[in-house]
């Protein structure tokens, strides 16, 4: 290795390579093409940056003046490449080596500016780099390496041709070098065609490429997600974290929710521009901000060095987008933490993403406001006495000591550290749904599924009363008690149960379970919230919401009874289920898997609640799942009903009493 280059790695403090690294620096590798796998994280970069150094600079520690590029990197994304940049400029800084980008969403006049006035290396996404090539402003003539790194990616996005029309256009006496986290048919094909006695690496290790990272899996109540992504950044107080979300509006939700809870947090979605993503980076990586909530898409090729936390609040599709974004962590030697949020109607699909991916997480539940606080005690400590103490320091200590006791320092003091952090969130405990996942029965519905378990129901449906007409079930009358509220909202509104309900569990930190009946009049409505959480409900409620502008509050008094045409039960039983289920879920076939936003939603509703009757057994957590064939009882005797609120005394059990027309003579 050059002199330049070793200087560089030593500031850099990497005094180990990594095994990528030390397999493309040995004699077999040297002056051949390599089609190299190796994962995210595993420090590809450096891998070819030192590999390349010898066609660059021969015997030479310096290069000379800039002129036509000698070597060109081709990245899928903007944020890779940019990445790339970065890491071969400080490589051969000492080399004077320049290295000029060509990636989209950047001014292509100013790339022009500066691929005119010279460069060493070229590093850029295939589409840009075709178009300088078409236009002629990009001058390969002299290039001695052509790197493609994640080629795959590259083909899974499209860019076959691009990476054709590149190869094709380079000169033949090039080298080149192919990274790719697997060798799928179309990488072996390319290979095959544009590469000379390829010589093959494969350097994944045992536990996919990611050693250093602890992989832990959570199980949340349905709708505690963002308490527990709160709960589990106070946990870990990581310097800066990575949190997934499938959508975009999941991803604007949960940076608003953060936000309001003091966390100093950026997002990074296919909405931003290019200066806007760089923006957002950059408070990253100078502490500025210490979270940031980003979707797949919009976080391919970031590089945060110092990233020790990655949160799926929402699953990955499939166990490679799981180790791409783990893989954000845990790189060049240090230590990350990868943490699974799961609802109990998805822990079959993440036993099922661990296991294709070969990983060993460990189960648990999302950590509890007791835990954070006394971890904040032992690191209010750590942070108070790591730093050593001036003589400017004393001499404070001694004029507040001759003011204060020393107790009402120490209070004050550790009153300040608080203050300082996000408070942490109160979390209920997960209980599994009996019965399968909606999931397991084939269906792409992001909705949480129906609590009455359909393969059970003979056994708990004879033990169930139907409500009487005019009467509320247990389920929406509380009968374990309950205090009712009023917002200021009404029909004359549009308001309606279906965006009501996750709107005052959003602004209450609540759950469904929670709420019981909801009566809708012309300007207000009235909800029962359980007893239990009502004074937690009415505290949280006070605080200002970004979202609407319903105010909350309780009421003196309990309602009255009213007519059951009046009550909107929360989530009525209708025999038309099925038709409405397949209706809903073709309004949400594109939202897959998404961070929920729980406020009024803006377009058609989300699915209807369904909850579990008061009484009835929840099973536990780890209680076996049934997978025996469901058993129908229609219209069989010994069998009731099902659990039906009522709509009015005429009219079937529900459903709206229809109107008779008049016609005009």
């Amino acid at each position: 290795m050059s002199a330049p280059l070793a200087r560089a790695l030593a500031e850099r403090n990497y005094d180990r390579p990594t095994p990528v690294q030390l397999a493309v620096l040995t004699d077999e590798a040297a002056d051949r093409d390599l089609l190299v796998s190796a994962q995210t994280g595993s420090g590809k970069t450096l891998a070819y940056g030192l590999a390349m150094a010898k066609d660059l600079l021969g015997d030479a520690e310096r290069f000379e003046r800039a002129g036509a590029p000698l070597a060109l990197i081709v990245a899928p994304t903007r944020e890779l490449a940019l990445q790339v940049h970065r890491e071969l400029a400080w490589l051969y800084e000492h080399a004077s080596g320049r290295v000029v980008s060509c990636v989209g969403g950047m001014d292509p006049r100013r790339e022009q500016r500066e691929l005119a006035a010279g460069a060493h290396i070229v590093v850029g996404t295939p589409g840009r780099l075709c178009d300088h090539l078409r236009r002629g402003r990009l001058d390969i003539s002299e290039l001695k390496v052509v790197v493609l790194d994640e080629a795959d990616e590259m083909l899974n996005l499209g860019f076959r041709e691009d990476m054709e029309f590149i190869l094709k256009t380079t000169p033949d006496t090039r080298r080149t070098l192919m990274f790719s986290a697997t060798f799928p048919r179309g990488i072996v094909a390319l290979a095959k065609q544009y590469q000379q006695r390829a010589f093959r690496i494969e350097v994944a290790g045992d536990e996919g490429g990611h050693a250093d990272i602890e992989y832990r899996a959570i199980r949340i109540a349905p709708g505690d997600a963002e308490h527990a992504v709160v709960n589990v950044l106070r946990f870990y107080e990581a310097p800066s974290a990575l949190v997934f979300c499938s959508t975009r509006d999941g991803v604007r939700h949960l940076q608003a929710a953060l936000l309001e809870r003091g966390f100093s947090v950026v997002a990074l979605s296919g909405e931003l521009t290019q200066n806007e993503r760089t923006t957002a980076l950059q408070s990253l990586r100078d502490g500025r901000s210490r979270v940031c909530v980003a979707t797949d898409v919009a976080a391919r090729g970031i590089d945060l060095p110092s990233l020790d936390l990655v949160i799926h609040a929402d699953l990955p599709n499939d166990a490679e987008v799981m180790q791409h974004r783990s893989g954000r962590t845990g790189r060049a030697g240090r230590k990350g933490t990868s943490v699974m949020l799961v609802p109990p109607v998805r822990r079959r699909r993440a036993e099922m993403l661990l296991n294709v991916s070969g990983i060993d997480a460990v189960w648990g539940t999302a950590p509890q406001p007791d835990e954070i606080r006394k971890l904040d005690h032992e690191r209010m400590k750590d942070v108070l006495f790591t730093e050593e103490t001036t003589a400017d320091d004393l001499a404070q200590a001694q004029a507040l000591l001759a003011e204060r006791s020393a107790e009402e320092i120490a209070a004050s003091l550790a009153r300040l550290y608080r203050a300082r952090l996000p408070s942490p969130e109160d979390i209920m405990e997960p209980v599994e749904r009996a019965g399968r996942p909606r999931e397991d029965r084939g269906r792409n519905d992001t909705r949480a599924p129906r609590d009455d378990v359909r393969a059970s129901r003979g056994d708990d449906r004879t033990e169930r009363a139907r409500p009487k007409a005019g009467k509320s079930s247990s389920k929406h009358g509380m009968a374990d008690g309950s205090v009712w509220f009023r917002a200021n909202i009404g029909r004359k509104k549009n308001a309606e149960a279906r965006w009501l309900l996750p709107m005052i569990c959003r602004r209450g930190g609540i759950d469904k379970n929670d709420i019981g009946a909801i009566k809708i009049m012309d300007t207000t409505t009235e909800f029962e919230i359980s007893e239990r959480v009502a004074e937690s409900f009415a505290v949280k409620i006070k605080r200002p919401d970004k979202e609407d502008n319903i105010r909350l509050e309780p009421m003196a008094d309990a309602p009255q009874r009213q007519a059951a045409s009046e009550e909107r039960p929360h989530a009525p039983r209708r025999e038309s289920g099925d038709n409405d289920h397949r209706e809903r879920q073709g309004e949400r076939a594109r939202e897959p898997n998404g961070f929920k936003p729980q406020g009024k939603p803006h377009g058609k509703p989300h699915g209807k609640p369904h909850e579990k009757p008061y009484g009835e057994r929840t099973p536990k957590f780890d209680d076996a799942p049934s997978f025996a064939k469901k058993k129908k009882h229609k219209n069989k005797p010994g069998h009731a009903e099902p659990s039906v609120t009522s709509w009015s005394e005429k009219g079937a059990a529900g459903k709206k009493p229809k109107t008779k027309k008049k016609h005009r003579a």
